[in-house]
């Protein structure tokens, strides 16, 4: 290998590396967004939002922290232009555009700021400077955080992933398959398997939601057998209505039945799928 050679070779390694930590940047943004919402709730209901995650998700988000009184903002502004994006921490988690000063006076106005009829007027209705709150700023706050990223990636970006679940699989590291799998699920749009198609000590992902000869179905999908460290293939839908299909997939799963593919081999057709579906673009 020529000195150009190497050097190219260590670009695209840098590149590699790159994009996967960011793709795993944007698994974690959006698993912690998910447990965000899945911890709101209404007053009544007594479910406090999971301050922990969302401090977290917002430490990877374009605002910056700030704490005036007894109040935890986080503040975007883009330009001295314009009217900064104010998130309040807490459990209704607003998002106002106005000055900090102003959302101040309305979340935590001090004695002498309400005697003035002007500001209780302020204090007792902020809809004039609230832009969202609850889960629609929660999923203005993941695609911001996802926009940061630089998810754009071609073939070597995708061969190194690939390479990596492979060594993982031949070593027997768990942990590192499962890395490599969820990376290309998460650039595959893959999920997790309907009730009828879980299999215990089996890690499963796949194309949900698919309609096929007007038959609900589940597939293309990878299963990784955590027991004996087994990485199958099937590469066409199961028809969950259809109870030879579900068979099919059962004698697969028991390895009486070949799958597609096994094996590392599977890494190289999860290439194909991301370049088919894809291109070599964005994530």
């Amino acid at each position: 290998m020529t000195v150009r050679d190497q050097s190219k070779q260590s670009l695209n390694n840098s590149i590699a590396v790159t994009f996967k930590e960011n793709l795993l940047k944007k698994i974690r943004i959006k698993a912690l967004a998910k447990k965000v919402l899945a911890s709101m709730g209404t007053y009544d209901s007594g479910k406090r939002t999971d301050i922990d995650a969302l401090r977290e998700l917002l430490d990877m988000s374009p605002y910056t922290s700030c704490n005036e009184r007894d109040l935890v903002l986080y503040v975007r502004k883009q330009d001295a232009a314009d009217t900064p994006s104010i998130i309040v921490l807490g459990n209704d988690l607003p998002l106002y555009a106005s000055t900090v000063a102003d959302v101040v006076l309305r979340r935590s106005p001090t004695v002498k700021e309400m005697i003035s009829i002007r500001n209780a007027i302020k204090i007792l209705k902020d809809s004039d400077i609230m832009v969202s709150k609850g889960a629609e700023t929660l999923e203005t706050i993941q695609q911001e955080c996802i926009e940061m990223l630089d998810l754009t990636f071609d073939e070597q970006d995708l061969m190194a992933i690939a390479g990596d679940g492979a060594a993982s699989l031949e070593s027997g590291y768990q942990d590192g398959v499962l890395e490599s799998l969820s990376l290309f699920g998460e650039l595959l749009d893959f999920q997790p398997p309907p009730k009828r198609l879980a299999m215990p000590h089996f890690h499963i992902l796949g194309s949900s939601g698919g309609v096929a000869f007007e038959s609900e179905s589940f597939g293309p999908m990878v299963l990784y057998g955590k027991v004996r460290n087994e990485l199958k293939l099937i590469d066409a839908p199961i028809l969950l209505a259809d109870k030879a299909n579900v068979e099919w997939f059962h004698q697969i799963v028991k390895g009486a039945t070949p799958a597609a593919a096994e094996g590392a081999a599977v890494f190289q057709h999860l290439i194909r799928f991301v370049l088919d579906r894809t291109g070599a673009g964005d994530a």
